[in-house]
């Protein structure tokens, strides 16, 4: 990982619990992100899955430094970003930008969509004379699929999928080298959902952006990333190339999220789900040693006393378990992997469902 643009080191972020009302004290804490390392290399997309609450967001704003951490070290191109203030804080966002999830709230109702495109240049100080930076806008506006005469309209006048262009092209405006995607498909339509993700590849090649890739559907994590970083709990408890990861899962609670997912035809003889008992544990005291050992079927006497550490399980394979899945195991509960019969997995989505869908839908309008 010599060439990586951004990586994470031990990076914890802690939310107090106070209790109170004239003299507060604290009481407890939140670890809604918990000593977590990842790299991220330059052009490639990373992508990062797990339950609601697993602290990806978190980790999301910790990367562009919209939150300051509990503990640890984030660095971009070698540089420790939380040690930038002022204009150095300044120009680091001129290199990382960030899509929010929900193309409503994170737009200003107020605005209108020029003036919340062109915002980035009016902070940063680009493209002064009025007439210059509305045709910037507008070039902007053509590239993301939007209409450059609706550059006088407000938000509520788009559709959601309309929205969340408009927040690519706020995002995109400074020409970043990292582009941080906070679930960006998730409160669209299934037929817009393809149309987003396939102008973020776009952007990607023509700009030799880096993406990180946050999602709940396995199906488009799939399609879209390079490697996947699975968490849960505030933990990484799996990263592999994202062929390895769905073909032959590692750690149980990453074979647990792939025996949930549909398969359309399948093939391959039966197949077992993987139901995970009881409920996830509370992050302000969540279990010892390994995290997952309450909800694991595999789960034994060392798990709750030793944590396991995030290492090695194949070729490019890392995974923090003790007794991570065999073969047999993977192939019971995912009868198409291991068999030389599974859709592939390759960062081109050639033959997978998302792919279908997107060459189907990429006629249609927003």
């Amino acid at each position: 990982m010599s060439d990586a643009i951004i990586e994470l080191r031990d990076v914890s972020k802690h939310f107090p619990i106070k209790r109170g009302v004239i003299i507060q004290r604290q009481i407890g804490a939140v670890k809604a992100v918990d000593g977590v390392s990842l790299q991220v290399q330059r052009g490639e997309t990373l992508g990062i899955v797990g339950e609601t609450g697993c602290g990806k967001s978190t980790t999301a704003r910790l990367m562009v430094r919209l939150l300051d951490p509990t503990a640890g070290h984030v660095l971009f191109e070698g540089e420790d970003i939380f040690k930038r203030t002022g204009d150095g804080l300044k120009a680091l966002h001129r290199e990382m930008q960030m899509i929010f999830q929900d193309p409503y709230s994170s737009l200003n109702p107020r605005r209108r969509v020029g003036t919340i495109i062109a915002e980035p240049f009016a902070i940063h100080g680009l493209f002064k004379g009025e007439g210059e930076r509305k045709k910037r806008v507008q070039e902007l506006m053509d590239r993301v699929g939007l209409n450059p005469e609706h550059y006088n309209r407000y938000p509520h006048e788009f559709s959601g999928g309309q929205r969340q262009r408009i927040g690519v092209a706020r995002a995109i405006a400074l020409e970043p080298k990292l582009l941080v995607a906070d679930e960006p498909v998730s409160a669209l339509d299934v037929s817009i959902q393809a149309q987003v993700l396939n102008l973020l590849r776009g952007l990607q090649r023509e700009m030799g952006l880096t993406l990180i890739f946050i999602a709940h559907d396995l199906s488009v994590v799939r399609h879209m990333c390079d490697r996947v970083a699975v968490m849960y709990l505030g933990k990484v408890v799996e990263v592999a190339p994202s062929d390895a990861l769905y073909s032959f899962p590692r750690h149980p609670y990453t074979g647990a999220l792939l025996s949930a997912v549909p398969v359309p035809r399948p093939t391959g003889g039966r197949r077992e789900r993987q139901l995970l008992t009881g409920d996830v544990p509370s992050p302000a005291n969540p279990p010892r040693a390994c995290r997952f050992h309450t909800r694991c079927p595999k789960a034994q006497e060392i798990c709750s006393q030793e944590e396991p550490p995030l290492e090695s399980k194949g070729a490019d394979d890392v995974a923090a378990c003790h007794f991570p899945l065999t073969e047999a195991e993977v192939k019971l509960r995912l009868p198409t992997a291991l068999s030389g019969t599974a859709v592939s997995t390759n960062a081109h989505g050639a033959g997978d469902p998302a792919a279908d869908q997107s060459s189907s839908s990429s006629s249609s309008s927003t």
